[in-house]
């Protein structure tokens, strides 16, 4: 077993156990800086899958921004309503979560016939790129093409989405703010 194969592991390991903490914890806070783990973890992960933009992306998008606007909303909720959500009483198994228990069952299910039975090593699109040399390299350089076209090419609409995203998040702060009565 290589090293790789050794950090993947530990990775996947990682990815799932702090999902299936942020999934089962009721403390609104653990769940939070675990849901931090796990993105970060997945960022290894297409690091090691040679995705070096993916990842960035991952870090810079999702830890970055969705998480602290995770945190944010968290922080600008009520102390009444984090109580109320964390005094529901659940149970693991019960009528309202059936459908979603089969259907997560169903997809570990197919996700393990689908590990078991593949061969990626004689599919004909993987032999196919290979003999074209249709493939990435880890000395390739797909990051930096990648940041090239979007500071020429598509400078515009990356700028506008930038923006929008803005526009965004003002108006989430503002929707957010309670109203002083008085």
């Amino acid at each position: 077993m290589s090293v790789t194969q050794i950090l993947f592991y530990v990775m996947a390991f990682i990815v799932v156990g702090s999902a299936l903490f942020v999934a089962a914890t009721k403390n609104l806070v653990r769940s939070i800086f675990m849901f931090f783990i796990t993105l970060f973890a997945l960022a290894g992960l297409y690091v090691l899958a040679l995705a070096d933009f993916v990842a960035i992306t991952q870090v810079v998008i999702y830890v970055g921004g969705i998480l602290v606007l995770i945190l944010f909303a968290f922080m600008l909720s009520g102390r009444e309503t984090l109580n109320i959500l964390q005094q529901q009483k659940s149970k693991l198994v019960n009528v309202g979560k059936l459908p979603a228990l089969i259907l997560a069952v169903l997809f570990f299910v197919v996700m393990i016939v689908v590990v078991t039975k593949i061969d990626a090593g004689n599919l004909n699109w993987v032999k196919q790129s290979i003999v074209t040399h249709n493939e990435i390299k880890p000395n390739d350089l797909v990051t930096d093409n990648i940041g090239i076209n979007l500071m020429t090419r598509y400078l515009l609409p990356f700028e506008a989405i930038s923006v929008l995203l803005m526009i965004a998040l003002v108006g989430a702060a503002h929707l957010s703010r309670k109203e002083v009565k008085g």
